[in-house]
């Protein structure tokens, strides 16, 4: 469902005719709500959905739906390319042409070791000239390479973000960002001259670049306070000065288009000096000459004079008494300059040192600054020399943000950027702003977010959120994934700080999606986990589905089961992960039984049938982590709950243990016999005087026999026949004795106490015991009555039979002692 639309979706959320409907339904509809557009890439073997809403979309891509293998940019192509991606040309009168003066030698040295495939790094201070010397050799090597000229900038840019760019500049891929595997294949191949200006990485960075693309010659630009190659790169190093003095007093005069005074020709020659011939310097003063001249002819030729130079050291100036500026305003001449141009060029440099030196495109400044015409203010700008480009745009240049920060320009940075923040919240947001236009105003759109991070006031880390949340789809669908995961971390730090747990599960997601994109599996799972446990604390379904499929296609890269799924033997996988040692692989030993066992087994083991060893230990290993989790107290019931069947089968099969016994268990002091026993010595109240407790030879067995067969080929009386006096036995013999050992082979024992029963002198007869209701018949005084042994022997029921029939009771041995076997 679109979610500013609660009701069904009756049209393609992709037909923009429909958006404009389900728009047009609620005109109080925020901007943001524009934002529930989807981008479909392919990222290596993914198939990346970008979705503002729930979160990006990963799923592996299916061997039909794979892109062909991207083709290189014809010449058209570069040339059309690289005008799109230069920076804008300024807004009203061009300046004057600058020639590139005293570099001739460097130049032509460049071009003749680019011509034999070597790499250089000219390295020259902020302002030497180094951009117009790097340009310049860049049009001579226009033929040199199959693939032509590239030109990348390196202005914080990483050697993953360069690897990438070189892709894009030389290869047409639409929605495709290969793998690293794939973009080291793809790069391998190219041949082309990079010239890479404001290089800001060095040492083993720097030659990883060179390894990963070894067909291009590289022009490095950079200054000296970046981290020198490596010994062994390769890289022949060309160092810049400054300008002589004849051509620095030469640059000037072309930018003022005027031939100097002796004054002016004597103060250019102090600030040759100052400065020790840096080009930026010289024009920067040619600009004071200029404003100089304009005030001279019209003293209001800058509206907004009088407001900055109220404390300036010369006052107003008249018509004709403009002096020339002091040597330290020709050596810092930022605020001079910034105090004559118009209150909108004033305004943008007072964004601009809120963004850190970073220049808004010209385009948003009447939206910032409230002023329809405030896009001229970048030709102002630039025709001072207070700028400089930097790959498709512009920001101050050298040493012009100290400047301005030490003249004031700084104070109320914090109010500029959260303007910025919330401008660029709604334009990013906006469905006429494609990903390659968000993407040229990453650098500014990140510098606002930074300064309102730390939300010293309310609002602040609210409306970087805001930003993070509009700009970060934008960012991936642009495929400039270092800013997305700039713009991603950037944003949950602030969603952390203003307590939005929503929005920073979001952010979660996507680093987790991110580095599930790069191969960072440990990473992408820790993202994705942390996500999903927010996610499930606000019951934010849809968003919860989601992390779980990335965090499924995780697992499945793993090799491993998915963390809160199923694994296929059907077990409940928990969410934490805790490594703990693997059971044996005949299971795990039961706890010890409370009772000891009346019979020789072997202790019971409990394990799962069908559950491979490493499987058991992966199961057993989360299940002792689930104890740490939220579900604690139930698994702890449950495992109380399974413990205690386990003891109770234990108690019982203990207790039951004696059924197996041949013949029948001793009869114990507390067991009353029958009123049958009376004559041959016993009686209700009296013990049994035998031990074994046994029948009579081919008698019927004891009781709770069940009715089975006996050896003679008898069936065996129904159980229960004890009587309502019996009682639990108390005198039981030890397990260690020999008449407690049971004698293998006898189908009718059941290990249960039996009491002396009256049988007849012939084996072959058979006395059925009387019930509880009848009346025992009394035995003659020629019968008597024995009472059998317990065999030891394994030769089965017949020869025990036949050995306990020669055995006859005598009188009771003793009542007190332990059985005699």
């Amino acid at each position: 469902m679109d979610p500013t639309n609660r009701e069904p979706e009756e049209y393609d959320r992709s037909d923009e005719d429909a958006g404009r409907r389900r728009q047009s339904r609620d005109p109080l509809t925020p901007e943001y709500g524009h934002q529930a557009r989807t981008v479909q890439l392919i990222s290596g073997d993914f198939v990346l959905t970008v979705n503002p809403v729930d979160g990006s979309e990963i799923e592996p891509c299916r061997p039909g739906a794979r892109p062909a293998a991207p083709l290189r940019h014809t010449a058209a192509e570069r040339t059309e390319r690289e005008r799109a991606t230069a920076p804008p040309v300024p807004p009203g009168p061009p300046g004057p042409p600058l020639p590139l003066l005293e570099r001739q030698e460097e130049r032509e040295r460049l071009v003749r070791l680019l011509a034999r495939g070597r790499s250089v790094r000219v390295t020259g201070p902020a302002g030497s000239g180094r951009t117009a010397l790097l340009n310049a050799v860049g049009d001579d090597c226009a033929d040199l390479a199959p693939d032509g000229v590239v030109r990348l900038s390196g202005y914080k840019r990483t050697t993953t973000d360069l690897l990438y760019g070189l892709f894009e500049a030389v290869y047409r891929a639409s929605l495709y960002r290969p793998d690293r595997e794939g973009l080291l294949a793809l790069v391998h191949g190219i041949g082309a001259v990079v010239v890479l200006d404001d290089l800001e990485i060095g040492g083993t960075a720097l030659q990883e670049l060179l390894d990963a693309t070894p067909e291009c010659a590289f022009l490095f630009g950079t200054t000296p306070d970046v981290a020198a190659p490596t010994a062994d790169s390769g890289i022949e190093e060309v160092f810049l000065a400054g300008l002589g003095r004849s051509s620095s007093i030469e640059l000037l005069e072309r930018v003022v288009e005027r031939t100097l005074t002796d004054e002016e020709a004597n103060w250019a020659g102090d600030l040759w000096f100052e400065s020790e011939g840096l080009p930026l310097r010289f024009v920067q003063a040619g600009a004071l000459l200029r404003q100089r001249d304009q005030l001279r002819t019209d003293p209001e030729a800058f509206d907004g004079y009088d407001d900055e130079a109220a404390d300036a050291p010369f006052g107003k100036p008249g018509p004709a008494d403009v002096p020339l500026p002091s040597l330290g305003e020709g050596a810092a001449p930022a605020a001079l300059l910034a105090s004559r141009v118009s209150e909108a060029a004033r305004d943008t440099l007072r964004f601009a040192v809120a963004l850190g030196g970073e220049l808004p495109h010209q385009a948003h400044l009447p939206a910032l600054v409230g002023d329809t015409h405030a896009d001229a203010a970048l030709g102002e700008l630039f025709l001072c020399g207070l700028l400089s480009p930097a790959g498709p745009r512009y920001r101050l240049a050298a040493g012009v943000l100290a400047q301005l920060e030490a003249s004031g320009y700084g104070a109320d940075a914090a109010a500029h950027a959260l303007t910025a923040a919330q401008h660029y919240a709604w334009w990013s947001g906006h469905p006429s702003v494609t990903p390659e236009r968000a993407v040229a105003e990453a650098d500014a759109v990140l510098a606002s977010m930074t300064l309102l991070v730390p939300g010293d006031q309310a609002g602040r880390t609210s409306a970087a959120v805001l930003l993070a949340r509009s700009a970060a789809p934008a960012f991936a669908a642009g495929l400039q994934w270092g800013a997305w995961e700039k713009v991603l971390r950037t944003g949950q730090e602030a969603a952390r700080i203003a307590g939005e747990v929503a929005e920073e599960a979001y952010f979660h997601h996507e680093l987790g999606v991110l580095a599930l994109c790069a191969g960072n599996l440990d990473r992408a799972r820790a993202e994705l986990e942390t996500s999903i446990g927010m996610r499930g604390a606000l019951a934010d379904k849809a968003g919860a589905v989601a992390g779980r499929r990335a965090l499924a296609l995780v697992a499945d890269r793993s090799g491993g089961p998915v963390p809160g799924g199923r694994a296929p033997s059907g077990e409940l996988v928990p969410t934490a992960r805790h490594e703990e040692p693997a059971p044996p692989p005949g299971g795990v030993p039961a706890a010890m039984p409370l009772f000891p066992r009346q019979t020789e087994e072997q202790p019971t083991l409990v394990s799962r049938q069908g559950v491979p060893a490493a499987r058991a230990a992966h199961v057993l290993g989360g299940r002792a982590a689930v104890f740490r989790g939220a579900r604690r107290n139930m698994v702890a019931v449950g495992a109380g709950a399974l413990l205690a069947a386990v003891l109770g089968t234990v108690v019982t099969l203990g207790a039951t243990s004696g059924s197996e016994d041949p013949e029948g268990r001793n009869v114990t002091t507390e067991q009353s016999a029958d009123e049958d026993d009376s004559e041959s010595g016993l009686s209700a109240d009296e013990p049994t005087d035998d031990a074994s407790g046994g029948g009579e030879p081919g008698g019927p067995p004891a009781p709770g026999t069940s009715g089975r067969a006996t050896p003679s080929g008898s069936e065996t009386p129904s159980p229960g026949t004890s009587g309502p006096d019996a009682s639990p036995t108390s005198g039981a013999p030890s397990s260690g004795s020999p008449s407690s050992r049971p004698t293998s082979g006898d189908p009718s024992s059941t290990g249960k106490p039996t009491k002396p029963t009256p049988t007849r002198p012939t084996p072959t007869e058979t006395t059925t015991e009387p019930s509880p209701t009848e009346t025992t018949t009394e035995p003659s005084p020629s019968e008597t009555t024995t009472e059998p042994e317990t065999s030891n022997s394994a030769s089965g029921p017949a020869e025990s039979a036949t050995a306990s029939a020669t055995t006859t009771g005598s009188g009771p041995e003793s009542s007190d002692g332990p059985p005699v076997a």
